[in-house]
């Protein structure tokens, strides 16, 4: 049975600003979880144009994150079966991006039909727009809706699994922009504001635990959601200034430097290989990931 359901994560950003920030956070996130042995590797990363949702710029990653899977789904798979791949298509501020899991079928049977997408358009409101993607009337009737406070911290089993952040946003404040803390009902005062409208779609058409493994995606979907927008403005005194064309550039070693940590070839840029390095900076100083 296919599940519809919309999250919805205020921010005291401008769009502009969102944009940036957003980059800043997969760049370092994707640091922070990739070593030699799991992480992300970036097949490709280059601009498209497209006639539904315009230009932008697309991905083709490889999850290996294993380690991250609950212990009951490792009962239907072996942990090298657990391996998704992402096509991503960033139109800022809409972006679409499809998620499924890539095995050797004489390994594992299960996840042949197994598929997320993630549709996400970016506006200047507080997260009041009842039908920002256009559903029909049927679409609308079997949607759910849930929105996400980034001043919440969640304990649960896959914030756990996913990593949460130390940030008190009651406590917060940025020292470049003086914006924060973030107290109740902050999303109704805050300016600038802006919200992301993340529509998550899940057909997994397995009897017997597909139920079972549609909740566990839209839980670890929420989680995901959740510790990544909180680090977007947990971080906004390091990517403060930034541009998208800066951002675009530190994405290129960024990329690089996760498929060295994994062993993986260079990744290709314009259909052809690149070693995305950016001359004259190192996306480590500016961008300060870790060296995990």
């Amino acid at each position: 049975m296919v599940q519809i359901k919309e999250f919805r994560i205020v921010m005291p950003l401008s769009l502009e600003e969102f944009q940036v920030a957003q980059m800043y956070m997969v760049m370092k996130m994707q640091q922070q979880n990739t070593n030699s042995t799991e992480g992300v590797e970036v097949l490709e990363n280059r601009p498209f144009e497209d006639d539904e949702i315009g230009k932008g710029q697309y991905t083709l990653k490889i999850y290996r994150l294993q380690s991250k899977a609950p212990t009951w789904l490792s009962k239907f798979a072996p942990a090298d079966a657990l391996v998704m791949q992402e096509e991503a298509w960033n139109a800022y501020p809409r972006c679409k991006s499809v998620v499924f899991w890539v095995f050797d079928v004489f390994q594992c049977l299960y996840f042949t039909r197994f598929i997320l997408t993630i549709e996400t358009i970016h506006a200047a409101d507080c997260g009041l727009s009842e039908n920002v993607h256009g559903l029909t009337k049927e679409q609308l009737a079997t949607r759910q809706v849930e929105t996400l406070d980034i001043a919440s911290n969640s304990s649960d089993y896959w914030s756990y699994i996913i990593g949460a952040s130390n940030f008190d946003f009651s406590q917060f404040q940025s020292a470049r922009t003086a914006r924060g803390p973030l107290l109740d009902g902050w999303q109704e005062q805050c300016d600038p504001v802006m919200t992301a409208y993340k529509l998550v779609t899940i057909d997994v058409p397995y009897w017997g635990f597909g139920s079972k493994l549609q909740q566990a995606l839209l839980a670890g979907e929420k989680a995901l959601f959740l510790e990544s927008h909180r680090n977007c403005f947990g971080w906004i005194d390091e990517w403060y200034g930034l541009n998208v064309d800066m951002m675009r550039e530190l994405e290129k070693q960024s990329d690089s430097s996760l498929n060295e940590k994994l062993g993986r070839p260079g990744l290709v840029e314009n259909g052809e290989e690149s070693n995305g390095r950016l001359e004259g900076a190192d996306a480590k100083d500016l961008v300060r990931v870790p060296e995990s």
